[in-house]
């Protein structure tokens, strides 16, 4: 049986990858998590990993010695980035630099898959959405400097040292279980609140007019299975649904699904210091790699994220 290992899976994307790779694909799964932080139950060996340590890192693959590894672990909120850009270059540059050296260390070539973010392609401009991989990146905030950093590096040690690094570039995914911090999941939540009469009607939102690409992230687990299977090494490919949606409108479906009365304000905390207008993916590369396409509408996982919330 082939050994998968997901590293950083406490995060959003984790737990549905490791399910996703345990009951669709077969494979044995592992999974790594910060000491601090819980995974629940799901179909994998758990291991406590620190990526600031490359000693560890080296240590774990030794003993696992998997066939795929899918490098989650990173800083990923852009929030939090502006607030501790330190803490974003560690985790994010250091700790994906540590897992390339790891693998230098190695008797054998794993595929690896390394996720980064939309957000790398920054600044897009007027006639370049949908944005393809050979597109120019400027990066507009701390975050997607980190995540351009990694694929840059990502690059050069998949053609210096011959690895099997396939970099991905990830768009808005979203779903129920994500974090409040990110705006799909902030809305149903206020919303959810407001039904159970713990919040008053008031929706507090930031920026409405920027257009974001959004994918359900059961789609996106599919996607990154896809390209360890079938990506070509060394080699970058957006993972996206291929159409920007306006904030505003995401909003306005969701108060839709309510019976309340609700009235919309913004808050200033929720204003990030620089916004992009728009970010769009061209995913026509990884779908004549791999085959995939998104299955799942965005009307569908948003109303499975409300329901999420009015469950909690």
């Amino acid at each position: 049986m082939e050994k998968a290992l997901v590293i950083g899976a406490a995060g959003f994307v984790g737990s549905y990858l490791i399910k996703h790779l345990a009951q669709d694909c077969g494979y044995e799964v592992f999974a790594t998590k910060l000491p601090h932080e819980s995974l629940g139950d799901v179909p994998a060996r758990i291991y406590d990993l620190d990526i600031l340590s490359k000693d560890s890192i080296v240590e774990l693959l030794f003993q696992l010695r998997p066939d795929y590894i899918f490098h989650l672990a990173a800083q990923s909120s852009v929030s939090v980035a502006w607030n501790n850009p330190q803490l974003t270059i560690d985790v994010n540059i250091k700790g994906g630099v540590n897992l390339m050296d790891a693998l230098r260390e190695l008797f054998y070539k794993p595929r690896v898959v390394m996720i980064g973010s939309g957000e790398e392609y920054g600044h897009i401009r007027e006639g370049e959405t949908p944005i393809g991989e050979e597109n120019r990146l400027y990066p507009g905030n701390i975050y997607a400097a980190t995540k351009a950093c990694q694929n840059m590096i990502g690059s050069i040690y998949s053609k210096a040292y011959d690895l099997e690094l396939i970099m991905v570039r990830a768009f808005n995914h979203i779903g129920p279980g994500q974090a409040p911090i990110f705006v799909v999941s902030d809305f149903c939540k206020q919303v959810a609140e407001i039904e159970k009469g713990i919040r008053e009607p008031v929706m507090y939102v930031g920026n409405l007019s920027a257009k974001r690409d959004f994918t359900d992230v059961r789609d996106v687990v599919r996607a990154y299975s896809g390209l360890a299977k079938n990506g070509s090494k060394g080699e970058t490919y957006n993972v996206g649904s291929g159409h920007a949606v306006e904030i505003r409108e995401i909003l306005n479906q969701i108060i839709a699904l309510s019976d309340k009365e609700i009235r919309v304000e913004t808050d200033p905390a929720k204003i990030r210091p620089v916004d992009v207008p728009i970010i769009e993916a061209d995913i026509t590369k990884i779908h004549e790699a791999t085959g995939w396409k998104p299955q799942i509408s965005l009307g569908e996982t948003i109303e499975e994220t409300l329901n999420y919330w009015r469950e909690r």
